[in-house]
């Protein structure tokens, strides 16, 4: 199924750790109807604006998927509002400042970024159209926990 010209349903619901510990990935209607929404406004602008393939790390997770990759009880990504990305080539910061320049959005983080390293880290994005309150964050580590920094901060 389709979600978008560059964007399939299957892509935005693969999962390794579904795979390995035979979890079911499998969103409702309601999900699918966001992860579309999330392609069209996000994924989908990104890719026709960089003009390469959006590598998805992760897109959609079930709460028993979400709970076994460590995830926020609270994430988006299991409404089907949240994807985890990046673009081969090019930089994660310019990929982030991008998206934060030119797209309307819930929350968008740049996360793990090591200074130095354009490929390090990944991008997430949110996008729910009640709450488009464009918030900017960058995810560091700091002494083995997760902090985040208001703004992206490369």
């Amino acid at each position: 199924m389709n979600l978008s010209a560059n964007f399939t349903l299957k892509e935005l619901t693969k999962s390794d750790t579904a795979t390995r510990l035979d979890l079911d990935n499998t969103p409702n209607d309601e999900q699918i109807e966001s992860l579309r929404l999330l392609c069209e406004n996000i994924l989908q602008p990104v890719r026709d604006h960089f003009g390469k393939p959006v590598k998805i790390s992760s897109g959609f997770r079930a709460p028993a998927v979400n709970q076994a990759t460590g995830g926020s009880a609270t994430s988006d990504h299991c409404k089907g509002q949240a994807c985890d990305f990046e673009i081969d080539g090019v930089p994660n910061p310019e990929l982030a400042e991008w998206i934060e320049n030119n797209l309307k959005y819930t929350q968008l983080i740049l996360e793990f970024y090591t200074q130095g390293q354009p490929n390090s880290g990944w991008v997430h994005c949110s996008f729910s159209p009640e709450n488009l309150k464009s918030q900017s964050l960058t995810a560091v580590k700091v002494a083995g926990k997760t902090q985040y920094l208001q703004g992206l901060q490369a």
